[in-house]
């Protein structure tokens, strides 16, 4: 089961870091899919031909879910940057990100000690500036009450972060409703007490 509720990033994000005149460019954009993080990956590289590696790793889900995760050392040595990069995804307080680091070479080998360095610490640098924003989980419910209690339900949606995003009137009234999944049970007990029971709600699909 998800988490309903986590940080996300708002905007893609780039810092530039060098190492012994190396360039590390860290790039961080949200994804959704491991579809959408190879599209990143393959956008980052086509911005960047002329580099030496693009190395990569992306964490769909909510922090630190390992549900569905993918990492590429991109020709650097094994276990110096895909790896290395997945570990701080994985520990940062965002989740649906992926991260490219595309290194510009610049004449000094700096071993593998260096390597997991230069890479882990661009993709913390971007997460520290990263601007962000919540993801909430929604579902969308069905609902049908009387004319009578239309008042009371229109008082009551604010309190649960609750919009109304479809309704129909005829012998009742009925609308959909879109809401947090956390709130689903408290706004189910609220129009309930509202209306004295004469509610039918349903969780649509």
């Amino acid at each position: 089961m998800t988490a309903p509720r986590y940080r996300i990033p708002a905007a893609p994000h780039r810092v530039e870091t060098e190492v012994l005149k190396s360039r590390f460019i860290a790039t961080v954009e949200r994804v959704t899919s491991a579809d959408e993080a190879r599209g990143f990956v393959e956008r980052v590289r086509a911005g960047f031909a002329d580099a030496s590696h693009h190395c990569w790793a992306y964490v769909v889900g909510p922090p630190g879910s390992t549900a569905c995760i993918g990492m590429s050392d991109d020709g650097e040595p094994h276990g110096t940057a895909g790896r290395p990069m997945l570990n701080v995804l994985l520990h940062a307080p965002v989740g649906d990100l992926a991260a490219v680091v595309t290194r510009y070479f610049g004449g000094t080998l700096l071993g593998k000690g260096g390597l997991v360095r230069a890479y882990a610490g661009a993709v913390q640098q971007c997460l520290a500036e990263l601007p962000t924003v919540e993801h909430v989980e929604r579902v969308t419910l069905s609902v049908e009450i009387e004319y009578a209690g239309i008042d009371p339900f229109r008082r009551m949606l604010g309190a649960h972060e609750a919009e109304v995003i479809a309704e129909e009137f005829s012998v009742t009234a009925g609308y959909r409703v879109r809401l947090p999944t956390t709130r689903v049970e408290g706004f189910r007990a609220a129009l309930l007490d509202a209306t004295s029971g004469d509610a039918l709600i349903e969780r649509l699909p």
